[in-house]
């Protein structure tokens, strides 16, 4: 009877050590898949007047792959039409003032709508409202 006990005892401890060992190596596949989802950080600046009045700079760290309308979204007060973005922070442009919110990625003028840009690591985003004469 003392053997079987034995036998129990030992078959419970060698089962509570695998279970450990389990735990720990799901933990690892846990953090290496948060490793996976890499993060990438940016600058984003929102001026009036092709810079003349600088309104707001934030730096924002977002997954990779992140499109920069939804970043907008997540950090400013947005309104947007059509996929393009009419006010941030409540500051609208105005068709009859003939302004606009332009923006530019690294100093350039983007080529693509802030709906479809994917933002990249180090990328300097200007939002700038300025008129489109």
């Amino acid at each position: 009877m003392r053997k079987m006990y034995a036998l129990i005892a030992a078959l419970m401890v060698t089962v509570f050590v695998l279970a450990g060992c389990q735990t720990e190596g799901g933990g690892e596949k846990a953090s290496a898949s948060q490793e996976e989802k890499q993060q990438v950080t940016l600058n984003i600046e929102l001026s009036k007047n092709k810079g003349e009045k600088v309104l707001a700079n934030k730096e924002v760290t977002v997954e990779k792959g992140t499109v920069l309308m939804e970043v907008m979204k997540n950090n400013f007060e947005v309104a947007e039409k059509d996929g393009f973005i009419t006010g941030i922070k409540g500051i609208t442009a105005s068709e009859e003032e003939q302004k606009a919110w332009m923006f530019t990625i690294n100093g350039e003028s983007s080529m693509v709508g802030a709906n479809k840009y994917e933002v990249k690591q180090g990328d300097e985003i200007v939002f700038d409202l300025q008129s489109w004469e």
